[in-house]
C-alpha cells in the first residue's frame, strides 16, 4: 500500500511592499512585512515536525539559505497562472511523482496547529477530500488522494466564494469529504487577535 504524503506550501517571498497589501493598507508596508514574517515563521512551527514530505512553493524565487530548512523542506517556485491553476498543476505534479495524499496550505493562517494538519492527512485515509474553510470564505487547508481538477477551475479567487463553490464542487462529484474547523485567515488589521505575536512582540 502506498501511503507517501506531501504537504505543500504557497508561500510569498518576503518582500517589502509586495506581501499583505490590503494589511499594509492599514498598518504601512514595514509592519505587513513584519507579520508576514511572523505568520512564515508560526507556519514552520506547525509543519517543521510532521512525519511527511514538505514542499514549499515560493512565489517567485527559491532561496536554498532562508528560514525553511533544506533537510526539512523540498523547494520550487509556483507553477505559472492564477491561483486555480497554480494549485491544480502543483497537486498534478505530486501525484505523478506517487504521492497518496497531498495537502497545501498557505501561510495567512496564524491558528493553524500541527494537529490540524495531521487530522487533515487522517482524514485521506477514509475519505477523498479534506478542507478547512476559513472564516472569509475561502479555504486555508484542502487535501486529496487523487487529482479532482474541477475544484481548481471556474472559480473567484481571493472572495468569499470559494468555499462554498468548492464545497459545491465536492458534492456534485459525489466525493467523501471531512470539513476540519473553520479557523481567520490574517488579510486585515482586524484578524490580528490579541494573542498573535505571543511573547514576541507587546
Amino acid at each position: 500500500m502506498n501511503d507517501k504524503k506531501l504537504l505543500m506550501l504557497f508561500v510569498r517571498n518576503p518582500e517589502l511592499g509586495k506581501v499583505k497589501t490590503r494589511l499594509a493598507a492599514s498598518v504601512g508596508p514595514e509592519e505587513a512585512l513584519a507579520i508576514y514574517m511572523h505568520l512564515l515563521q508560526h507556519t514552520k512551527q506547525v509543519t517543521q515536525d510532521l512525519a511527511v514530505d514538505k514542499l514549499v512553493y515560493y512565489s517567485n524565487e527559491v532561496k536554498q539559505q532562508d528560514m525553511w530548512p533544506n533537510e526539512k523542506y523540498q523547494k520550487q517556485v509556483q507553477p505559472s497562472g492564477d491561483l486555480g491553476d497554480k494549485m491544480e498543476a502543483a497537486f498534478a505534479h505530486a501525484f505523478e511523482n506517487g504521492y497518496a495524499s497531498v495537502v497545501i496550505i498557505g501561510s495567512d493562517c496564524h491558528q493553524l496547529t500541527q494537529e490540524i494538519i495531521e487530522r487533515a492527512f487522517k482524514a485521506l485515509e477514509t475519505h477523498e477530500v479534506v478542507i478547512g474553510p476559513a472564516l472569509d470564505g475561502g479555504y486555508y487547508l484542502l487535501g486529496m488522494n487523487k487529482l479532482y481538477t474541477e475544484l481548481f477551475r471556474n472559480k473567484r479567487w481571493s472572495t468569499e466564494h470559494i468555499f462554498p463553490a468548492t464545497i459545491h464542487d465536492i458534492e456534485k462529484l459525489h466525493l467523501s469529504h471531512v470539513v476540519l474547523p473553520e479557523l481567520s485567515d490574517v488579510d486585515y488589521i482586524e484578524d490580528l487577535g490579541e494573542d498573535f505575536w505571543g511573547e514576541e512582540k507587546t
